[in-house]
């Protein structure tokens, strides 16, 4: 069954009349994990909280008029401080006077927000190392930021500057999640009037849009995010399905991931990996899913990230 989470397109809130015919969700066409993601609301305004179990509590068998010793599970509680992101933008009075005024207005706004969750699913993935102003992302965990993590897979690729990973999430409220504070919501607001400096002299009337946010990201236990990481364009050093097979391996039995996140180059990759099955010998077809996990390709993950080292 597919999942079906609340999510970021339906944490949006439009605010402005003359904008509100926006169709969400061809506005994350761009980001095509933040739409698969589930979206939930952050603990507190600013921050998100959870606690993560560490360790398991002892059980067993005992013999009669003889105790066992009680040992309870062992809980961390991890502070996610969420980022503001700002995709807010201001239009010359003037050009709103025309009778192309509202239509400009409309498509400000979609460009804005387009370029926002694009940014937003960027930082989702490489966290400070896409913006060191932003919110800690996949690639900060300490689970997968070493090619000899537990749930990392290495590709073995030398290219430097050359490299890719493939990510296995397994998504979920409880799980990996966006977050979203302030209520959880992505506001278009209200546009005001303001004056604005001019490029050259003097002042200018202009009617600004706020959209803002505040967003980060929750991995909620290290068993729910796997990495393949040193993918390279060198033969022999791309995406197969055995290397799925042996990330897949490396979860838990009952807590597997549901969705592999690639680059276009890792997709094609593992498509020409897989010999052709058809009668007529035709080319595999572009792959959707591996091992029955559903595939997204997107642009945010780049061909261009530098090798990872071991610990």
């Amino acid at each position: 069954m597919a999942n079906a989470f609340v999510g970021t397109a339906e944490l949006l809130q439009l605010g402005d009349g003359n904008i509100s015919d926006i169709e969400v969700s061809q506005l994350l066409e761009d980001a095509p994990l933040l739409a698969a993601m589930a979206a939930i609301e952050a603990s507190h305004d600013t921050s998100h909280e959870w606690l993560k179990k560490t360790a398991a509590p002892s059980t067993g068998f005992r013999d009669l008029n003889d105790g066992r010793e009680n040992v309870k599970a062992t809980y961390t509680k991890v502070t996610q401080t969420l980022k503001l992101y700002d995709a807010s933008f201001s239009l010359d009075l003037g050009l709103l006077k025309t009778k192309n005024g509202d239509a400009l207005r409309r498509r400000e706004a979609m460009d804005h927000l387009s370029a926002a969750f694009a940014d937003m699913e960027a930082q989702l993935i490489y966290g400070t190392g896409n913006d060191s102003d932003g919110f800690a992302g996949l690639a900060n965990e300490t689970s997968v930021d070493k090619k000899d993590d537990a749930m990392v897979v290495d590709a073995t690729g030398t290219t430097v500057g050359g490299a890719t990973s493939v990510w296995a999430i397994r998504l979920g409220e409880s799980a990996v999640s966006a977050v979203f504070g302030a209520g959880g919501e992505i506001e278009i607001g209200e546009e005001y009037q303001t004056t604005l400096s001019g490029s050259t002299t003097g002042v200018y009337d202009a009617m600004r849009t706020p959209i803002l946010f505040w967003g980060g990201i929750q991995v909620a236990t290290s068993n729910d995010l796997g990495r393949i990481v040193n993918l390279t364009a060198q033969a022999g050093k791309g995406l197969t399905d055995a290397l799925i097979s042996q990330l897949l391996a490396k979860f838990p039995a009952a807590r597997k991931p549901n969705l592999l996140v690639m680059s276009t180059q890792s997709q094609s990759q593992l498509q020409s990996s897989r010999t052709a099955t058809t009668a007529n010998g035709a080319p595999a077809p572009i792959p959707t899913e591996s091992f029955n996990i559903p595939i997204v390709a997107t642009d945010q993950i780049v061909n261009t990230e530098a090798l990872v080292a071991a610990a």
